[in-house]
């Protein structure tokens, strides 16, 4: 099952890590990373620009689609970075997520999201489901 890890943060401007804070931020994602890689589940993780560079399409009122800048969630946190792993279960991608540092530029880690991505073919299976379910 693939695992989302989702890292929160607060951004902020005037944070400024002491050298050590840094190195020691880098050290523990590069370990997370070289280990999840030579176990073969790292798929992916990358850091996200600001929020201020995201863009969000949302549906207008008139029912067309809307471009606004920003993702405007009612919170401080945004989402920061991701891991995207393949791990054997849950108790697996969560031991994964407790290990990622928590002090780091950009303000600090708040928080780690876990979730479990849902399989396009899970996907398209409940679609063919429901097209098949539907009177010609």
């Amino acid at each position: 099952m693939q695992y989302m890890l989702l890292i929160y943060s607060t951004e902020r401007t005037d944070f400024q890590p002491s050298v050590e804070e840094f190195q020691a931020g880098v050290a523990g994602h590069r370990a997370l990373m070289d280990e999840t890689d030579e176990k073969g589940i790292l798929l992916s993780a990358n850091p996200l620009r600001p929020s201020t560079t995201a863009k969000t399409v949302r549906m207008g009122s008139d029912g067309k689609r809307v471009v606004t800048d920003g993702p405007f969630a009612e919170t401080k946190e945004q989402l920061a970075g991701y891991y995207l792993l393949e791990c054997k279960d849950e108790a697996e991608a969560l031991s994964y997520a407790q290990r990622i540092p928590m002090a780091c530029a950009g303000g600090g880690v708040h928080g780690v999201e876990v979730r479990p991505l849902l399989p396009f073919a899970e996907i398209r299976q409940a679609l063919e489901l429901l097209l098949a379910e539907q009177p010609a």
